[in-house]
């Protein structure tokens, strides 16, 4: 994608987009058709204004979400920063071996129920065998990580262990994270083109995100993430796992990464994922703003995906994204397959605008208040 001075400094640093011309890049004219929009929205933020705060990439290096976990995504009640993880360090001040953020993390309430006698109540770590490859999926793990499937283990028993304590996977999906989890990512990576840029939408525990990077490492990968607890795992994970040269974290909203800020260009990219996050409607109005003109929304879905893209093909249409397709991704290498919904960015939608009062034809404003007497 073309870089202004803006935008090159603005992905300098572990993660960038790599310099030369995108695998997609048709640049359609701006039209000017504007969405009806949804009058209430899943994200309380997404007709809000995004935080006044200083974003700013990490000063250091930067550091998996179940299809369970998504009514927390956009929880109202972690203060949002929009900002690139691990603002720099006060002058003077020693910097921490392994910065993640500004923010404290956060880790999961633990359970409300009355815990059983000897157990603490708090969810506890699984074993290391727990997230072992099962011996029927070694095949196809071998397929679809190729020479970097011990790397795809190391982040399966993050997610197994520290995942599970701080609550962003559920202890009953650490025996089946190969088959349900780490596989289904990793059969997106072939609709993606080589050396794309990605964005990661509602990452979570880097699920998608994360997986593809593991896979692919051909890609650059920024993890759009709004919870605290969740960037601070998946900072550590970036680290613990030496992918700091080709992923970022981004701490803030969809909405907030597309738009951008006063000290940070917007971010975008050749191809935007998600998974397990919002309906298509809500989530192309998320998406498709990150992606560049011509590239596309990959978004992971389950068995309802052909009835989203027969209710919802309108809306995707109204928001500048072409016909909704489905594929069906790693066939033959995993059952079930993969179901993906591919939605390509064909026009740039403006801004809505906002109506004015109506007036008379003769030049008064209509109704009670300031009329002339």
């Amino acid at each position: 994608m073309t870089h202004d001075e803006t935008t090159a400094g603005a992905v300098a640093g572990p993660g960038g987009t790599p310099p030369g011309p995108s695998p997609v890049r048709p640049d359609p004219a701006v039209d000017p058709i504007f969405s009806d929009g949804d009058a209430s929205p899943a994200d309380p933020s997404i007709t809000g204004t995004p935080p006044t705060a200083d974003p700013a990439f990490s000063g250091g290096a930067p550091a998996g979400r179940s299809d369970d976990d998504t009514s927390t995504m956009f929880d109202s009640s972690d203060v949002v920063t929009p900002a690139f993880s691990a603002d720099p360090a006060p002058e003077g001040e020693t910097v921490p071996a392994a910065p993640v953020g500004s923010v404290e993390p956060v880790f999961a309430e633990p359970a409300t129920a009355s815990p059983a006698e000897g157990d603490t109540g708090e969810a506890q770590p699984a074993s290391p065998a727990t997230a072992t490859l099962p011996p029927e999926l070694a095949a196809a793990a071998r397929t679809l990580f190729g020479d970097r499937l011990e790397l795809a283990a190391a982040y399966a028993e993050l997610l197994a262990t520290d995942g599970v304590v701080r609550g962003l996977i559920g202890p009953r999906e650490t025996p089946r994270l190969w088959e349900r989890h780490l596989l289904n990512c990793a059969a997106v990576a072939e609709r993606i083109p080589q050396g794309a840029s990605v964005i990661d939408v509602g990452s979570g525990a880097g699920l998608p995100g994360l997986v593809l990077a593991i896979a692919r490492p051909d890609l650059t990968v920024t993890l759009v993430e709004p919870l605290a607890r969740r960037t601070t795992f998946l900072i550590e994970a970036v680290q613990q796992l030496g992918l700091t040269a080709s992923v970022r974290v981004f701490r803030g909203r969809a909405e907030e990464a597309a738009a951008g800020s006063r000290d940070t260009a917007p971010l975008s990219a050749d191809i935007v994922t998600a998974r397990a996050v919002a309906a298509l409607d809500r989530l192309a109005a998320w998406c498709l703003p990150l992606a560049v003109p011509g590239g596309r929304l990959v978004a992971l879905k389950g068995a309802s995906a052909a009835e989203e893209i027969a209710e919802h093909a309108e809306a995707v249409a109204r928001l500048g994204g072409g016909e909704p397709e489905l594929h069906r991704c790693g066939v033959g290498v995993i059952d079930p397959p993969a179901a993906v919904i591919e939605v390509v960015r064909e026009r740039v939608i403006g801004p809505v605008k906002k109506k004015g009062p109506k007036r008379s034809r003769g030049g008064r404003r209509r109704g009670g208040h300031g009329r002339d007497r």
